[in-house]
């Protein structure tokens, strides 16, 4: 059901995918508006269905309007069956065992939500819909909460990664057509998240042994060290020291 943009790393590189999981993406998305499931999409058991006098009710403006209020910071409550632990078990496994999981609300944004065609047929009207958020954003929550808005329920029936930070669906390449030319080289991907610092060949050597180096860059949580096409570090900067957050020896 869910299908699109999977951000793979190799080698050292793999240090650079934890930087990554905070980056805003894209999806596209088809919400099903008429019943509800226990994991808010297709794959679960339906556990509430509108009759078809309330999905008549149900105008187009109606439902661009609920879109709208869960367009922008919004506070939302995660789906329960995630990966979200409780009390050390993951929430999903909670749910499994049978258990009523009630997550507490999260802040997210949600920059753009827009729908790009509504369709009815018996028993369902079916949306779909562009969204930009935030890391930590359950699509899934959107189609359950518009449903519980608009009181006929609501669940994904497909979802589509577009985009992670820079790196578009658009792009990629399938798994079995992966190849060294079609890598990209760490220091792009770090210089599209973080601010960068050049390194001369000194400090490059300094900055790869862990040492401290000054810059005139601002102080920032992270930079990106860079020599040459190769990323050195990610780093902090503070009080004109750069100082190494995480390494990347040379393969």
């Amino acid at each position: 059901m869910a299908t699109g943009l999977l951000v793979l790393g190799v080698g050292t590189s793999t240090r650079l995918l934890t930087y990554l999981v905070g980056a805003d993406k894209t999806y596209t998305a088809t919400i099903r508006l008429g019943s509800a499931t226990v994991t808010d999409d297709a794959e679960g058991d339906i556990i509430f269905t509108a009759d078809n006098t309330a999905l008549n009710a149900i105008s187009d403006d109606d439902i661009k309007r609920e879109i709208s209020a869960l367009t922008g910071a919004i506070e939302q409550r995660p789906s329960a069956v995630s990966a979200i632990k409780v009390d050390g078990q993951r929430a999903y496994n909670l749910v499994r065992a049978g258990d009523d999981v009630v997550l507490d609300a999260r802040s997210v944004t949600v920059s753009r939500f827009e729908s790009h065609d509504i369709r009815r047929t018996p028993g369902a009207i079916d949306v779909d819909v562009t969204v930009d958020c935030s890391s930590g954003t359950y699509i899934r929550a959107l189609a359950r909460d518009i449903g519980s808005a608009l009181d006929c329920g609501g669940h994904l029936t497909a979802l589509r990664r577009t985009r992670v930070g820079s790196l578009s669906v658009e792009d990629s390449c399938s798994v079995d057509d992966i190849s060294v030319e079609r890598l990209i080289p760490a220091s792009r991907i770090a210089s599209d998240l973080f601010p960068v610092l050049t390194a001369t060949d000194t400090e490059a050597i300094d900055i790869g042994h862990g040492k401290r180096v000054e810059t005139a860059i601002p102080d920032a949580p992270f930079v990106a060290v860079v020599h040459g096409d190769r990323l050195i570090a990610i780093a902090s900067v503070t009080k004109g020291l750069a100082r190494v957050v995480t390494g990347f020896p040379h393969d």
